[in-house]
Formats: C-alpha cells, sequence, structure tokens
C-alpha cells in the first residue's frame, strides 16, 4: 500500500462469541477508568473512555502475555506512550490477572500506591515502561523493537523462533506533535522495523481545545514518507475494522505500521464528550452518573466489575500459561542443540557478565602526551565489547569523533539485523530513547555524542535513572578545551545539569587508566544509568607508581597524592583539569608545603561512601581546599567549604585554540598555585 492509506475492509468478519459480552467488557474499561479519576479528583478520564474498544480487541485477540509472568522473555510488549491516559493500562491489567487488585484501582495517584498518575517501570506490574512525557513511549517502542529483531537474529537458529513478539504502541495527538516521535518513526521506516504498530488515538482534543489551535498535519502523508504502512479506522467502537486493520499490519514484512484510529475524547459523556475538560479532569458526579446511564450501567454502582467480565478477560491468565509453557518447551529443545547460546542467553537475561569479560581491558603505560579520554574510552570499549555480545551502540552521527565503532563489528541496517554498530543520524533525543528501550528488552546500549548535546537528551536521562535502566551514555569533547567550534559547541554548565539527575552516575575520568577503571566499575550494575565526560584533547597517563592507583575511582574520589601529614592544602580536581592540580602539588610540595591531591571522578559514587572514608579523603579540619574544573562553580561549595575556592568557568567560552583559551580562563598550573596560595592565607587570617 505504497502511497496510500490503506483500509483491508473486504476481510470476512471474525468469529466473536458473545458482542454484548464484549461490550459490557469495555464497559466496564471505561467505567473503571472514569470512577478511579473520579474518586481520586484527579487524573484523564477522557482518553481511556475513548480508546477502551481498542485495548480490549489488542488485549484480548493480539497481545501475546503472561499475567502471572510479566517478564516472560517470549511475550509481546504494549506500550502506552500516552501515559497520562493510566487508568486504560490499569483497567487491563487488572481485569487480565496482574498483581494489580481492586483496592489499588481504587487507590489510584494515591500515597504508596500502585498505580501513580503515570505508568512506572518496576511500580506497577505489567507495566513495561515509564511514560508520561510525551513522545518517549513510542520512541521508547522502537528502541524495543530494535532489541527484538537482534535477539532474533542472534539466537533464533535451527528453526526455533524464540523471539518473534511484537511491540504496540498506543500514541495521542501530543506524542505525535512531539519532535523526538517524529525521529523515531523515521528511524523506524528507515530500518523497516515491521514488528511494530503505532496505535494513534486521533481525537482532536488536547489541553487547550481542539488540537486545530496548532497542529494540522496531514499525520498519514507524514508516516507514508517515512516508509511506514498506513491504516486508518473511523470509529474506534467497530472493532470489525480495527479487526482487519491489525491483521494487515500484522501481515506486513517490511514496514512498520501506523493505525490512525478516530476516536471521541470521554465518549458517551453527555456533556463532556469532544470537549477540553475531559482530557485532564474529573468528570464529576453527576457527570458520571449520566455517562454511566447512556453506557446501560448501573448510575450508582462504584467500581462495578460483572462476573462475566472478570471471568471473560480473566482467561488471559490460562491462555498466558499455556503461550510461555509451549515456549518454554521450544526453549528447552533449542537450549539442547543449542546449548553455547542458552548459556549467553541465561546470563544475558539475567544481566551477568560473562566469565573474563574484562580479561582484555588494558592498563595504560605512564605517559606525559598521554590521550584523550574519548580515545582511551575508545579503546577500552572495544576490550569489553569483544568478551560483552549484548553490549552493542552508537552515535549520533559522530563517531569519528566520540571514537565508539566497534572495531570488527557490522552495521545495524534493515539487511543485518545483527550488527552491533548503530547510526542513529543526527538524532540525539530519539538515539537516547532508543537506547532506554534497548536496555529494557535486556541489552546493554550505550550511546554517544557531544557533550553539549546532553541537552537534547534531558528527558531521556532522566526516564533511564527513573526506570533504574543501565543505559551507558558517552559524551566527548566534555568543555571550552575543545576550542574553536566556540561557545555553541562548549559546554560549560552541563556537568552541574547531569549530577543534579537522581541515581545518574555521572564520570569524568583523568586519565587513561581511570577510564578503564570506569568501565570495570560500570559494567557489573544492573540499575543504573551512567554518563561519561570525556575530553576531546589529550591529557597525561599519570604514573600510578608515583601516584595512586586509579582502582580508587570505584569510590568516586581518592587521593591520588599526598606529601604525608595533615594538609596545608587539597587540592580536588575532575578529568583535565586533575594535571593542574598535580602540577600545582609538585610546585607546593617543592616549596614546603603539605599538599593532598584528590582526583573526583564521579560526586555521586563519593557521596555515597561512608562518612569515615569521605572524611579520610576530605578530612573535615583541613579548610584550605581547592576544586578545580572546566565548567561551572556551582555545586562546589559542598566540597570546598566556606574557606574554599574554585578554579572555574561561570560564563560561556570563545572561539580559539585551546591553547589561548586556558591563561584567560584561569586553567594553567601558576593559577592554581596561585589560588592555592590564596585559599591558605584566607583561612590562616
Amino acid at each position: 500500500m505504497s502511497g496510500q492509506v490503506g483500509t483491508a475492509v473486504q476481510a470476512k468478519e471474525p468469529v466473536i462469541a458473545d458482542k454484548k459480552l464484549e461490550t459490557l467488557c469495555i464497559n466496564t474499561i471505561r467505567t473503571l477508568s472514569m470512577d478511579a479519576v473520579q474518586k481520586a479528583n484527579s487524573g484523564h478520564p477522557g482518553t481511556p473512555m475513548a480508546l477502551a474498544p481498542l485495548a480490549y480487541l489488542v488485549w484480548d485477540r493480539y497481545l501475546r502475555h503472561n499475567p502471572k509472568n510479566p517478564h516472560w522473555p517470549g511475550r509481546d510488549r504494549f506500550v502506552l506512550s500516552n501515559g497520562h491516559a493510566c487508568m486504560l493500562l490499569y483497567s487491563m491489567l487488572y481485569l487480565t490477572g496482574y498483581d494489580l487488585s481492586l483496592d489499588d484501582i481504587k487507590q489510584f495517584r494515591q500515597w504508596g500506591s500502585k498505580t501513580p498518575g503515570h505508568p512506572e517501570y518496576g511500580l506497577v506490574p505489567g507495566a513495561e515502561l515509564t511514560t508520561g512525557p510525551l513522545g518517549q513511549g513510542v520512541a521508547n517502542s522502537v528502541g524495543m523493537a530494535i532489541a527484538q529483531r537482534w535477539l532474533a537474529s542472534q539466537f533464533d537458529k535451527g528453526g526455533h523462533r524464540l523471539f518473534d513478539y511484537r511491540i504496540y504502541a498506543f500514541c495521542g495527538d501530543g506524542d505525535l506533535m512531539e519532535g523526538v516521535s517524529n525521529e523515531a518513526a523515521s528511524v523506524a521506516g528507515h530500518l523497516g522495523l515491521s514488528n511494530l504498530i503505532w496505535f494513534y488515538d486521533n481525537n482532536h482534543i488536547t489541553i487547550e481545545g481542539d488540537t486545530s489551535l496548532a497542529f494540522t498535519d496531514e499525520v498519514a502523508t507524514r508516516f507514508l514518507g517515512w516508509h511506514w504502512n498506513v491504516f486508518r479506522v473511523s470509529d474506534v467502537n467497530d472493532l470489525h475494522t480495527l479487526d482487519v486493520a491489525i491483521k494487515a499490519a500484522k501481515r506486513e514484512t517490511s514496514r512498520p505500521s501506523l493505525i490512525i484510529v478516530d476516536t471521541h475524547i470521554g465518549y458517551g459523556a453527555p456533556n463532556r464528550q469532544d470537549t477540553k475538560e475531559a482530557h485532564g479532569e474529573a468528570l464529576g458526579e453527576d457527570e458520571v452518573r449520566r455517562t454511566k446511564i447512556v453506557y446501560g450501567w448501573p448510575p450508582e454502582e462504584h467500581f462495578l466489575v460483572p462476573d462475566e467480565v472478570k471471568a471473560y478477560m480473566g482467561k488471559a491468565v490460562e491462555r498466558g500459561a499455556q503461550w510461555e509453557k509451549e515456549w518454554d518447551t521450544d526453549y528447552s529443545a533449542w537450549a539442547k542443540s543449542f546449548p553455547d547460546l542458552a548459556k549467553t542467553f541465561d546470563v544475558m537475561v539475567k544481566k551477568e557478565l560473562p566469565a573474563g569479560w574484562d580479561k582484555d581491558i588494558p592498563t595504560f603505560p605512564a605517559d606525559a602526551k598521554g590521550m584523550a579520554t574519548r580515545e582511551s574510552d575508545g579503546k577500552v570499549l572495544n576490550a569489553v565489547a569483544k568478551n560483552v555480545p549484548w553490549l552493542l551502540g552508537g552515535s549520533a552521527d559522530l563517531y569519528p569523533s566520540t571514537k565508539t565503532l566497534i572495531d570488527g563489528a557490522t552495521d545495524f541496517e534493515k539487511d543485518n539485523y545483527g550488527g552491533r554498530n548503530f547510526h542513529f543520524g543526527i538524532r540525539e533525543h530519539t538515539m537516547g530513547s532508543i537506547l532506554n528501550g534497548m536496555a529494557l528488552s535486556g541489552l546493554r546500549p550505550y550511546g554517544a555524542t557531544f557533550f553539549v548535546f546532553s541537552d537534547y537528551m534531558r528527558p531521556v536521562l532522566r526516564l533511564a535513572a527513573l526506570m533504574d535502566q543501565p543505559v551507558i551514555f558517552i559524551y566527548t569533547h566534555d568543555s571550552f578545551c575543545l576550542g574553536e567550534d566556540g561557545p555553541t559547541h562548549q559546554p560549560i554548565e552541563h556537568l552541574m545539569s547531569l549530577r543534579a539527575i537522581p541515581r545518574l552516575l555521572v564520570f569524568r575520568p583523568a586519565d587513561a587508566n581511570e577510564m578503564a577503571e570506569t568501565w570495570r566499575y560500570i559494567m557489573p550494575l544492573k540499575t543504573r544509568p551512567v554518563a561519561f565526560a570525556l575530553t576531546r584533547q589529550a591529557v597525561p597517563t599519570f604514573d600510578r607508581t608515583k601516584y595512586a592507583p586509579a582502582s580508587g575511582l570505584a569510590k568516586g574520589a581518592y587521593a591520588m597524592a599526598d606529601s604525608g601529614g595533615t594538609p596545608d592544602i587539597i587540592l580536588i580536581g575532575t578529568g583535565s583539569e586533575v594535571q593542574l592540580c598535580v602540577g600545582a602539588y609538585e610546585k607546593l610540595t617543592a616549596e614546603g608545603v603539605k599538599a593532598r591531591v584528590v582526583s573526583m571522578p564521579c560526586w555521586e559514587l563519593f557521596e555515597e561512601q561512608p562518612a569515615e572514608y569521605k572524611a579520610q579523603v576530605l578530612p573535615p579540619a583541613v579548610r584550605a581546599r581547592l576544586a578545580v574544573e572546566a565548567g561551572t562553580s556551582f555545586g562546589w561549595r559542598e566540597f570546598v567549604g566556606d574557606a574554599g575556592m574554585v578554579v572555574s568557568h561561570d560564563d560561556f567560552g570563545a572561539s580559539a585554540p585551546m591553547k589561548d583559551l586556558l591563561k584567560p580562563f584561569g586553567f594553567t598550573v601558576e593559577n592554581v598555585v596561585a589560588k592555592a596560595r590564596e585559599v591558605m592565607q584566607k583561612v590562616k587570617s
């Protein structure tokens, strides 16, 4: 159907055992959603009311899942990208037998409940991911579809099809307005991800009013241009046409599919249907009663679930158990035929690592000239990738600069779903969202770009942390030291911005051996995302027979050099500025000053250490402290105290060779020595 929107209405009507029962199921979904929002007096009732027929159909006839084992590897994935409609998901989870009770539904949006205001991965049983920020869910679904293709290419051997699952995603007008969904749709079409089906809830309503206020796109045309298969269903209540469209989408073998479904937000509400008020406000008790009458529902009943509905929809438990049993049988036969693959999969699915995964990580010799940490990162990345087959990723069109290509590996493309090198194009935002979807599917993905463009990825970083996904974000060109490209490309506030995100570990290694230790630390992590801030310019590889071993990185900060006794001054540095601290230390100790250099590659890890260790590294009695970092001074007061100082740069950079920026910005050994003396004098006085 290239170049046009399909309908496929000629198919025979599916056999439906009891249309009256189906209507009862659909209205149960609607009324549960209405009642939960009304009880909370908060939430979004209109979309669940509109999409109930579609959710019922997808979950009842198409979604292969096991409510008693939400993490069964062979399951289809369901993504509710318009996460404000979460009562639709919660109703489906409860009715189909997940570990979600009617009391949980009644506690919608309340403290301690399993039914928060937007779906949360790890909290809501059966929620595949955390959604709410519009566009993220559909972008994540592309990562999930990529992961399925990669897993199938690696493990589906000998006629076995363990990983033939699909990804179904619901999205709304807001999702498709967000730029990240456009980027993601472009990637999915380019890669021909026919295992991906998006359902677009075309209800024409946003919080401000009709979507025509700001959105008049020809959505179908856009998606056809992105090489998608597109269908349109003019009435969501027409289950037959919906069914035909889904069947046609499943038959597609070379393109992802978009099914545009016309709906009425707040369906059935006499005074709220097709209004902006139905989007994000409780209907009100009177309107709830009136709407229930329209549905033929007892108007005074709250949270009513008819026995026949619970019995029918609860059959999902039996179906799911049978599906998983059949999958387990196939898995056992496959494991006997391919024991090495089975062992690999078992390690991967447990988020463990192969024996000897770190055996090829190099130890770098002392070298005054050294190398950029982007260079050493590339070397260590390749050493790890050699032994961890599911470590894979790429960059936003920058691998020659970020040094993140896996040597000897092929590219992941439409004709090669087994590749490990990804070309995300100039799409930083969707790159990160795809990485999150891949991680949620059991892979260990990384993505790279310039540090300044982490601004485009902040929602992604935040959600990776919120979902506890061990995604690896690699950012290079980490300061004004990149030079001639100028202030638009020179990150200043970015380190502090990322350090503010809870659970995210931000690493700024000082040399090649700290880079190696960073990888040794992060790879065993099962839950936390990490971000690297790496240099473009070469930095010295320190002589670790003279200075403390780089293994101290595992504690976030460590005394790298110490002249003995109680220090007169503590010099704290990160990344490329540690060399300035070391240079100043050498000059000061030669003058008889008792100095200490603390390398602090990861604030977050240091903060998590016992108080005793932190006091060893930064003795409270030593008030003379100087921090050196090529970024903003914001946040450093916590470590330098009231008496300390920071050598920083609190304004934007400038376009010039790096060597011409260091002196005027104050990043020289001489200036660090001068500021150290100033701090010591301040403390004495």
